[in-house]
């Protein structure tokens, strides 16, 4: 089947020159018509640098860019990415890293972290020059704070913050409450474009997490006794404003957090490891668990969308834990106590295996919530074990373990539901 491009349209939109480029390709219509990506490059220096996307089709493309931190963004609806381990780690010229990977159903995006303020100068979408893929690609240049403000795309990165319904997951999340019946939700961290930590091996988290939640919820679905609900069931990315609206709107009776940690410093990697289990604490019980809140709060920024989403949490974070049920608080401290002795069978623990601090996706006023890091991608040993189907099974029986004593006391004590 001979493809070709046609006439390629180049516009603006809103009043801030994002750009947005679509090519035609003459081919009959198919069922699922996905591009694929292929290869991407960087090219340049610091003054000037170019990023380069070849593709199977052609397809629209949108740019855009974004400020706290500086970055651009490109979305390209219909792209599945393939390509090799380790694209995007390494940065160039005005370009220090860049990711890649689904926001959201039938969507992609890239995610350029670039060295500072930086305008889109040239875009195109063209043939190939040899065989018959399409090459995306798009200059940057330097240009001052002042110019470039908040960014072409604050407003559409402001719309996307506004609350939505994610895409459908499995089970449904639609699905009728199952009567007497406790709703666990499983939400497995990252996803998309925010792959999370990543292995010297290019194990990335996002994976990892996906896998043991899908064999965690398994197990609970089987056992009968529980309705599971999970955030994500696909390689997708979820806001934490997503995660939370969904556990507020299934009513869910214990929300868990799945993660995997990495450090980064080369002399302690190697030593450090084991799970941990944290809880909601206005003040970090640790300096790693403050670290580790921030870090996992930045999720929203690292997939793209718009800073002002964090702004104004210091307003109302004090008001957030007000209406914090103390009742609750306590759940999540109970849940987290057996878990931590369940889990010593399973696994090696953290020197601290039990810590706090102010995550936004356990800041839950109406259940119990923990999030667990399961183990250190930066530990060859922990490496192993997250990457290990059979250490997935093992790890989800002990949480499944828990949840059953968990809700076998609440029964005793005459309060099923917190």
């Amino acid at each position: 089947m001979r493809t070709r491009t046609g006439s390629i349209g180049l516009r603006t939109i809103s009043a801030a020159f994002a750009m947005l480029l679509q090519a035609w390709i003459c081919a009959p219509a198919l069922a699922e018509p996905l591009a694929s990506a292929t290869a991407a490059t960087l090219a340049g220096d610091q003054y000037r640098t170019s990023f380069q996307l070849e593709l199977s089709a052609g397809v629209t493309a949108e740019i855009y860019t974004l400020a706290n931190p500086y970055r651009v963004i490109v979305d390209l609806p219909d792209v599945q990415f393939r390509l090799p381990d380790g694209t995007g780690q390494d940065g160039r010229g005005l370009v220090r890293t860049f990711r890649y990977g689904l926001f959201a159903e039938g969507k992609g995006r890239v995610v350029l972290d670039t060295t500072g303020p930086v305008r889109i100068e040239r875009a195109a979408m063209t043939a190939a020059p040899q065989g018959e893929s399409i090459v995306f690609s798009f200059d940057i240049v330097t240009t001052d704070p002042a110019s470039f403000g908040l960014g072409t795309g604050s407003g559409k990165a402001a719309a996307e913050n506004a609350p939505k319904a994610p895409p459908p997951v499995e089970p449904p999340t639609n699905a009728p409450k199952q009567s007497g019946k406790p709703v666990i939700m499983i939400d497995p961290g990252h996803g998309g474009i925010d792959a999370g930590a990543i292995s010297t091996s290019n194990l990335f988290e996002k994976d990892v997490v996906l896998a043991v939640a899908k064999e965690l919820g398994r197990q609970l679905a089987a056992a009968g006794r529980y309705d599971v609900r999970m955030t994500r069931a696909s390689d997708v990315f979820i806001s934490l404003d997503q995660r939370l609206n969904l556990s507020m709107t299934h009513g869910v009776d214990l929300f868990i957090s799945l993660h995997a940690d990495s450090l980064a410093e080369q002399n302690v990697a190697q030593t450090i490891r084991g799970a941990t289990i944290y809880t909601l604490s206005e003040r970090a019980s640790d300096e790693q668990a403050r670290r580790m809140a921030e870090k996992e709060n930045a999720s929203d920024l690292l997939a793209g969308l718009n800073a002002a989403d964090g702004q104004g949490d210091d307003e109302v974070k004090s008001i957030l834990f007000d209406l914090m049920k103390r009742e609750t608080a306590n759940f999540s401290s109970d849940f987290s106590n057996v878990l931590v002795r369940k889990l010593k069978s399973a696994t090696t623990l953290s020197r601290a295996p039990q810590r706090a601090a102010a995550f936004k996706v356990l800041k839950q006023t109406h259940a119990p919530s923990v999030l667990i890091e399961l183990g250190y991608l930066s530990n060859p040993e922990d490496e192993k074990l997250l990457n290990s189907p059979a250490w997935h099974k093992q790890i989800a029986a002990s949480i499944t373990a828990a949840i059953d004593t968990y809700f076998a006391k609440r029964r005793t004590a005459g309060s099923p539901r917190p």
